[in-house]
């Protein structure tokens, strides 16, 4: 149990320092989503936090709330698809020994 645990020990410190390190950017990150070619903007942080939401003045219909109801969470479904993109990229690969404690991190 001595050696293997030890190397086992220090590579999960390792990556649990590199995951604090992925979410500390990722919090500070801002990824923008956008629909119907520019009209409806969204701004997520890192941490999926809404930060901003812009709406040009030629989207805004009030015959049509629904269409610009879409128009916002298509642009807020975009933004989180680039979230999740860049998670996804910034993630630390782990060792063979490692892989079952993917969820815990």
């Amino acid at each position: 149990m001595g050696t293997g645990f030890s190397k086992r020990k220090k590579e999960a410190k390792a990556l649990q320092s590199q995951f604090a390190e992925m979410q500390s950017k990722m919090e500070s990150a801002e990824l923008t989503g956008s629909s119907g070619n520019g009209l409806v903007t969204v701004v997520l942080s890192g941490s999926r936090e809404l930060k901003q939401i812009k709406i040009k003045p030629e989207c805004v219909d009030p015959e049509d709330i629904e269409g610009l109801e879409d128009l916002i969470k298509a642009a807020f479904k975009d933004a989180l698809a680039k979230v999740d993109e860049q998670e996804s990229a910034g993630m630390p690969a782990l060792p063979p020994g490692l892989q079952g404690l993917k969820g815990l991190f």
